[in-house]
């Protein structure tokens, strides 16, 4: 199988197990898409799947006793040398979206599908988004 066509079948997997689907802190959240996309690319992401939590300030709790500040470092750990552009990311990549001032997570994790198109969580559901910054 191609690299390309692995890729499509690793962001077809994300969109059948989580667009659509509503926001559940363990169950559904970023980090659980982001792992998700990063197993069926055939990366192992342990800091990712290791979180057992059912609540926000659960999951800030795991990052920081895992000796991060916020998501974003916890992925600098997950994915040593690997930072790209947005615009050069390719299907399945993870990107990861700036969050307001103040956000504990630093960043909301989500998924590169194709065209600039990204799969993450807004308003509580998982859905295709279109980047604006």
């Amino acid at each position: 199988m191609t690299i390309m066509l692995k890729r499509a079948a690793a962001t077809q997997a994300c969109m059948d197990r989580f667009a659509g689907r509503s926001y559940a802190p363990g169950v559904r959240d970023c980090g659980k898409l982001a792992a998700h996309s990063l197993h069926k690319l055939g990366r192992k992401a342990k800091l990712l799947t290791a979180a057992r939590h059912t609540t926000e300030a659960g999951a800030v709790r795991y990052i920081r006793k895992a000796g991060f500040k916020d998501l974003v470092e916890l992925m600098d750990a997950v994915l040593p040398d690997a930072r790209i552009a947005p615009a050069a990311a390719l299907p399945g990549d993870i990107i990861a979206m700036a969050m307001d001032d103040g956000d504990p997570f630093g960043c909301s994790l989500t998924v590169a599908l194709d065209n600039g198109r990204i799969l993450g969580f807004k308003d509580g559901v998982c859905q295709v988004l279109i980047p604006l910054q």
